[in-house]
C-alpha cells in the first residue's frame, strides 16, 4: 500500500474520530440542557411520644424497626391507683344521686302525718298549760286561798313554753307539706354535675395511660422500659413518619428559575442507581441560605443556594433518613408548556 493511500485512511479515521467526539459532547450538553441535576439526603419527619401523666410504665409493646399503625397501643402505664379514684368517684356519685332523689320527691305523707300529730300534742299541751294559768288565776280572784305568785309564775312559764313548741310544730308541718326548696334541690344537683365531671376527668385520664400511634410510622428509638417512672418531660418513643419523604437538596440562584413546584423528578440512591424512584418538586424555599457541607459539588462550597424539598413515591420503602441521593429534574415539560403558552 502506498503512503499516500496510508495517510488518506489516517486522516479519515482522525476526522471520523472527531466528529464522534464533537456529537457525543453536543448530546450531552443537549441533555444536560435539558435535565437538572441535584443532590442532597432524604429527610422524614419524626415525632417523639410521651405519656401525659406520671406513673411507672407497665408494658411496652413495640421494639426499634417495628411498623406501627395509627391507633396502635404502644405502651401502657400501671392504673391501680386511678381504678380505685373512679371507684371512689362512682360511690360518691351514687350517693349524691339519692339524696337528689330524695329532694325531687319531696316529704313523704308518713312524715307529713307525723307533723300533724307533733302538731297536734304540742297544741293539747298549750291548752293544757293555758287551762291550769286560768284556774290559778280564778282561784286567786274569787276565794280565800292563797295562791303562792311562785305557782303563778310557773303557770305562765309553762303556758309561753307551749305555745312557743306548738309555733315551733305548726312551722314544721308548713315545711314539710311545701316540701324542699328550689335551691336546695339545684345545689344538690350541682353537686351532682361535679362529681360526674370529676368521674369523666378520671376516665380520661385512664385512657391516655396508653400511649398510642398517631399516625403510621416505624418505631426508630424505644427510650423507656418497664418499671420506668414516666413523666410527660420523658418520651418513651421515637417514630419515623414513612409518609411522606422527600429529599433536601439546594439549587443555585441560576438554576432557580428553572424549577417551579410540582415538576417531575427521578431521584436515585448509591444503593440502587438502576432504579430511580418518582417524585415531583414539592417546595421551593424564598430564602437564600449558604451552602450546607452536605453537598459534595466543588463549586456551590462557597455559594447561596436555596432548598428545594422533591417528594418521592417510595412504595417499596428503600429510602432511610440521611441517605445521600441524585434528583433529576427534566425541564423539557416546563419548556413545552412555555411555548404552548405562547
Amino acid at each position: 500500500m502506498s503512503k499516500n493511500k496510508k495517510l488518506v485512511i489516517i486522516v479519515l479515521a482522525l476526522v471520523t474520530i472527531i466528529a464522534s467526539l464533537a456529537g457525543w459532547s453536543l448530546l450531552r450538553q443537549q441533555s444536560d440542557t435539558n435535565t437538572l441535576e441535584l443532590f442532597g439526603n432524604i429527610d422524614i419527619r419524626q415525632v417523639s411520644l410521651a405519656f401525659n401523666g406520671s406513673e411507672r410504665v407497665a408494658e411496652m409493646r413495640v421494639q426499634e424497626g417495628d411498623r406501627v399503625e395509627a391507633g396502635q397501643i404502644l405502651a401502657t402505664l400501671d392504673t391501680r391507683t386511678l381504678m380505685l379514684q373512679i371507684t371512689q368517684a362512682q360511690a360518691r356519685i351514687d350517693v349524691q344521686e339519692q339524696v337528689l332523689l330524695r329532694l325531687k320527691n319531696g316529704t313523704r305523707p308518713e312524715e307529713v302525718a307525723q307533723a300533724r300529730a307533733e302538731v297536734a300534742s304540742a297544741q293539747a299541751d298549750a291548752d293544757l298549760a293555758a287551762q291550769l294559768l286560768k284556774r290559778l288565776q280564778e282561784v286567786e280572784k274569787t276565794t280565800d286561798e292563797a295562791i303562792s305568785q311562785q305557782d303563778l309564775d310557773n303557770a305562765r312559764s309553762r303556758r309561753q313554753v307551749a305555745k312557743a313548741q306548738l309555733k315551733n310544730r305548726k312551722k314544721a308541718l308548713k315545711l314539710a307539706v311545701i316540701g324542699p326548696r328550689k335551691e336546695d334541690i339545684a345545689q344538690a344537683e350541682a353537686q351532682l354535675n361535679v362529681s360526674k365531671a370529676e368521674l369523666a376527668l378520671l376516665k380520661h385520664q385512664l385512657s391516655l395511660a396508653e400511649l398510642r400511634a398517631p399516625i403510621n410510622a416505624v418505631v426508630r428509638s424505644r427510650l423507656l422500659e418497664p418499671g420506668d417512672m414516666a413523666s410527660p418531660q420523658r418520651p418513651v418513643y421515637a417514630l419515623a413518619i414513612t409518609d411522606p419523604k422527600w429529599v433536601r437538596a439546594y439549587v443555585t440562584e441560576v438554576d432557580l428559575g428553572r424549577i417551579k413546584p410540582g415538576m417531575g423528578a427521578r431521584v436515585t440512591t448509591d444503593s440502587h442507581p438502576d432504579q430511580p424512584i418518582r417524585g415531583y418538586v414539592g417546595y421551593i424555599s424564598s430564602v437564600a441560605e449558604f451552602t450546607p457541607k452536605i453537598v459534595q459539588t466543588e463549586e456551590l462550597r462557597t455559594s447561596l443556594v436555596y432548598e428545594v424539598r422533591i417528594f418521592v413515591e417510595d412504595a417499596e420503602d428503600r429510602l432511610r433518613l440521611g441517605m445521600p441521593a441524585t434528583v433529576r429534574i427534566s425541564l423539557e415539560s416546563q419548556r413545552d408548556a412555555a411555548g404552548a403558552a405562547q
